[in-house]
């Protein structure tokens, strides 16, 4: 059973930045994803970033590209998302959730990328950008 463990949220002020850390363990399969969501108040949750653990592929939505950093550690079996120039929107809770199998093979397939895909989310951190 996949099991995650987000950490590092915390407040900072604009312009700021924190690092969360995704621990993840349980995998039946060789290759997967992992992706970061956030939701804030009172709004739905949405996909923030999202990393292939074969090949180390990003992806971004836009108003996090060149902010924020998806990283992983195969080793610890860890994911990090560094977030700099952090602003009040980023606020929200952010949970780390993966995807295993198809389509993350050794050449994954990001034209099957979808959101929707991903399951087995932690239990979230918390990250208030806030003056």
């Amino acid at each position: 059973q996949l099991q995650l463990v987000e950490s590092g949220g915390g407040l900072v002020q604009p312009g700021g930045s924190l690092r969360l850390s995704c621990a993840a363990s349980g995998f039946t399969r060789d290759y997967y994803a992992i992706a970061w969501f956030r939701q804030a108040p009172g709004k739905e949750r949405e996909g923030v970033s999202c990393i292939s653990s074969s090949d180390g592929s990003t992806y971004y939505i836009d108003s996090v590209k060149g902010r924020f950093t998806i990283s992983k550690n195969n080793a610890k079996n860890t994911v990090y998302l560094q977030m700099n120039n952090l602003k009040p929107e980023d606020t929200g809770v952010y949970y780390c959730a993966a995807q295993e199998g198809f389509p993350w093979g050794p050449r994954p397939d990001w034209r099957l990328f979808r959101w929707y895909d991903f399951g087995s989310f932690g239990q979230g951190t918390q990250v208030t950008v806030s003056s």
